[in-house]
């Protein structure tokens, strides 16, 4: 993180919640704005001017699985949904419109910090920048070029989150190795998994498989090791 200030957008209704976030943000030398509904909350994260945003999901005027979908057609910010709800359909919804991880209310503000830490460094300076000695991947059908940023099977584009582009990249570097769900939040999210839900690593492994193979329910990439966790094979 360089010395200028990063920005954080929280978009929240519940203003007690918003500024004890504020508080904890500007402790640990964050810059802040908020917005109290969706409408408002998108109209500030389209002027591209944060470098993550919190995202609750019931909102008014607009709600957070609408936001962050029209947040992912023009902006790639990384995106921390917080929601109360504990339904699992809910936090892979919204995963799968482009959020890049979740919190579930009440959280602990430590664990917050460090993975709103964790998401801008990995925005700044992600694992391909970090390690792109290998400028093209190929395993059978799937190429990975890591110059251009692009993955395709058989000739044709796939289209990847940010996260799942990581994930990806850094498995194949690793061809065969297992990788437990632990090991991947460190090394690709940049987490500590004492403090982290490791279904955020299963569904971002279904969300690969279901782009990446010919049939999911019979993956020739992306395997597993029961037990233990995932590998590429």
């Amino acid at each position: 993180m360089n010395d200028e200030k990063k920005k954080i957008l929280i978009v929240e209704d519940e203003k007690d919640i918003v500024q004890l976030i504020a508080f904890n943000l500007v402790q640990s030398g964050y810059e802040f704005d908020m917005a109290y509904d969706g409408e408002e909350g998108l109209k500030k994260a389209l002027t591209g001017d944060f470098d993550l945003i919190l995202l609750d999901l019931m909102l008014p005027k607009m709600d957070g699985f609408e936001v962050c979908k029209r947040i992912r057609q023009t902006l790639d910010t990384p995106i921390i949904i917080l929601t109360a709800r504990q339904e699992e359909v809910d936090k892979v919804l919204g995963l799968d419109i482009g959020a890049d991880d979740y919190v579930t209310k009440p959280f602990m503000f430590k664990e917050l910090i460090s993975r709103i830490g964790a998401h801008i460094r990995r925005a700044s300076n992600d694992v391909v920048k970090n390690s792109a000695a290998e400028n093209i991947i190929r395993i059978r059908e799937l190429e990975i070029d890591c110059l251009k940023y692009r993955v395709s099977r058989a000739g044709k584009p796939v289209q990847l989150t940010k996260t799942e582009y990581e994930l990806l990249v850094y498995m194949a570097k690793n061809l065969g190795k297992v990788f437990s769900r632990s090991d991947l939040l460190k090394k690709v999210w940049g987490y500590n998994p004492e403090y982290s839900d490791e279904r955020i690593v299963d569904v971002n492994i279904r969300r690969l498989r279901s782009k990446l193979e010919a049939d999911a329910g019979n993956p020739e990439y992306i395997m597993t090791k029961h037990g233990i966790g995932y590998y590429i094979k």
